[in-house]
């Protein structure tokens, strides 16, 4: 089993994640106390696919994440550099075009996608600015980027409690869950070192992106950022 470290070297995150795939999904879903589904609805809100619009969905692991998009008509292309969660996504979706990729070095013409989007997956990448303006790269001119992540709660008294049970009641939990709960102390720590909402927005707007704004979910314990491509 790997954990990894802050600095979050690729390998060890993809190895991290390959660790986990076959109970990812159950797991965050234990873990997030059933928020998990609801996030991810508001990002299918977010990302408003339609029939023939091209969706790229970064850090999508297993590919649940792609399944309301192709649901509304949209071409999605389910994209992570986990191959043990692309494996996996496989047995479950073989239907979904899964692709290997790296978020800082997308395989990707430009302005292919009408949408990016990436949930849970921002704070993983070693080096965010970089891959905020490679999904610029690959959006189109009047396209549209959806971030989902973990970010931090608004009222200090709620944060408090958060922080607690992140460093507290969430490794014993992982421990009955997990094949691998020590990913998941990792996942508490990087919870925590990620900047705050208005911080993520000003590294989009650094990236090129227009119109940039954001929403709160669970009290902030989850954001929702969106931006446009300039056309």
């Amino acid at each position: 089993m790997i954990r990894a470290s802050l600095d979050k070297q690729p390998h060890e995150v993809a190895s991290m994640f390959d660790d986990v795939a076959a109970n990812y999904d159950l797991t965050n879903d234990v873990l997030s106390l059933g928020q998990d589904r609801r996030w991810r609805k508001e990002v299918a809100k977010a990302v408003d696919a339609r029939p023939a619009q091209k969706i790229l969905d970064l850090a999508a692991g297993t590919g649940t994440s792609s399944l309301p998009f192709s649901a509304a008509g949209a071409y999605v292309v389910p994209c992570d550099f986990s191959l043990g969660m692309l494996r996996e996504g496989k047995k479950r979706n073989a239907w979904l075009p899964l692709t290997a990729g790296d978020a800082t070095r997308l395989p990707f013409r430009d302005g292919v996608f009408d949408a990016v989007t990436i949930s849970f997956g921002l704070r993983n990448v070693q080096e965010t600015d970089t891959a905020l303006r490679e999904m610029y790269r690959v959006t189109r001119p009047g396209g549209r980027i959806v971030i989902c992540e973990f970010s931090h709660p608004t009222w200090a008294p709620f944060r408090t409690v958060y922080e607690e049970y992140l460093m507290r009641a969430l490794p014993p939990v992982a421990r009955a869950v997990s094949s691998n709960p020590d990913a998941y102390v990792y996942l508490a720590e990087s919870i925590q070192s990620w900047p705050d909402q208005p911080e993520l927005a000003a590294k989009l707007q650094r990236a090129g992106w227009a119109k940039v704004a954001w929403r709160n979910l669970s009290g902030g314990i989850v954001a929702l950022h969106r931006g446009t491509k300039s056309a």
